[in-house]
């Protein structure tokens, strides 16, 4: 769901507060964070969505690593997962959902996690994806509310993985041209999220089904700053501007467009360049705020790691693009 629509669903809700209850849904976060006690936290998350693309082993590997990023990006450390599985037995050999799995699988314990179970159930679409259990030490947390003016925002992989998987859909994109998408969707954002920590971070998200800015709103409106974005220096996957040009956008970014018209102010920056910002990710990179002395101790430990913008004291948007 968009993030317009999902914030109306829930804003009747009541919430309940805890003590224990450090991180809920208030804020936007990747995920809940649960003290269990003095030095130990429990970091919660679950995400599951339709393939999208055509190998299923690949698709396994993609859907975990997209599903323990939120708990890397709370600055924790993936313990178990539940498979969650909607599959149309009907329509597909049990093949199939063999070779998702076992990529999930594969994912899972390449990040020290173990899978425990899961839930299955008949669907006439195939759905696949985790919930996650990890822990994190309640005084050493990522979340949205810790950015403060001065810090450095730091993105660790390219954007654009939405609009390139929709022109592979479409048989748009050859196979060499997938491969660097691929192989950074199915990459852990593990070593991003204990660098952050080696530096003293406080603040992260990952960039997934909201986009780039969508994420970075929420830490905007979560620590009470502005985010002034670096245009130029935003890492694009290649062939991400043609596939614009050709109209191979999603229904997700005009749904992130919209619940960002009046949070964003666009210094600089073509409908092109606005398309590829709203782009809904999936298995992105994280955004890391990392005080200006410990960028370069930062980048040196996370390759490929690009330094796009700033914190800045909160002004009359949340995020400026220039």
């Amino acid at each position: 769901m968009g993030p317009g629509d999902l914030s109306r669903a829930l804003a009747a809700l009541p919430t309940k507060t805890d003590p224990r209850l450090l991180v809920g849904r208030e804020t936007f976060d990747d995920a809940g964070v649960f003290r269990v006690s003095d030095d130990l936290a429990l970091v919660q998350t679950v995400d599951f969505f339709a393939p999208i693309v055509d190998d299923p082993f690949d698709f396994g590997q993609i859907a975990a690593a997209n599903a323990l990023s939120d708990v890397y990006a709370m600055g924790g450390q993936p313990l178990t997962a539940l498979n969650i599985v909607a599959f149309p037995t009907s329509d597909l050999p049990l093949d199939v959902l063999t070779q998702i799995l076992a990529g999930g699988q594969e994912k899972v314990h390449e990040a020290g996690a173990l899978i425990v179970g899961g839930h299955t159930v008949v669907d006439t679409e195939l759905k696949y994806g985790l919930a996650v259990t990890g822990r994190a030490h309640p005084n050493f947390l990522l979340t949205n509310a810790g950015a403060v003016p001065g810090d450095q925002l730091i993105l660790t992989k390219p954007v654009g993985n939405g609009i390139l998987a929709t022109a592979a859909k479409r048989g748009k994109l050859s196979t060499d041209a997938q491969r660097p998408m691929l192989d950074a969707m199915k990459a852990l954002n593990g070593a991003a999220s204990r660098a952050a920590l080696a530096v003293g971070a406080r603040c992260a998200t990952d960039i997934t089904g909201f986009g780039l800015l969508g994420h970075l709103s929420h830490i905007a409106r979560a620590s009470k700053v502005t985010l002034r974005i670096n245009l130029d220096s935003i890492p694009i996957f290649a062939g991400v501007r043609d596939a614009v040009r050709a109209g191979l956008t999603t229904d997700g970014a005009k749904r992130n467009a919209e619940y960002l018209k009046d949070l964003v102010r666009w210094n600089k920056g073509s409908e092109e360049d606005r398309a590829i910002l709203f782009d809904p990710q999936t298995s992105g990179g994280l955004v890391v705020c990392v005080n200006k002395s410990e960028v370069a101790k930062y980048l040196s430990r996370t390759a490929g790691s690009v330094v796009i913008g700033e914190v800045i004291q909160r002004g009359e948007v949340a995020i400026e693009v220039q």
